[in-house]
């Protein structure tokens, strides 16, 4: 009797192909757009889990990918994005000087 294992989750597109090459079957379905979305937001979440574990370069690059794709999927561009990115820095600032808002008084 064959091993199955069940993943139910978004993979990158040559995933089939590698698992196929390595002498595996893989059961896949095209995901509707709304499906997607959902997928890609639970990628997400799943991707800051393993860097947040690991704090590898290649965990972040994973999550980057995943962002890559949310920004597509959600009709903008990279330019969009950076373009966002530039305004909020020059209004509210990075995070360059590390501070740690502890509490507000009023």
């Amino acid at each position: 009797m064959k091993k199955r294992t069940v993943y139910n989750k978004l993979v990158r597109d040559k995933i089939p192909e590698i698992v196929e090459a390595s002498g595996n079957t893989c059961v896949t379905e095209i995901l509707s757009y709304d499906a997607y979305i959902r997928a890609l937001d639970n990628k997400l979440n799943e991707e800051l889990a393993e860097y947040l574990q690991s704090k590898s370069l290649e965990e972040l690059a994973d999550l980057l990918e995943v962002m890559d794709a949310v920004v597509k999927a959600r009709g903008y561009t990279w330019d969009d994005l950076t373009r966002v990115r530039k305004e909020k820095r020059v209004h509210r600032g990075g995070f360059d000087k590390r501070i740690f808002l502890k509490e507000v008084i009023e």
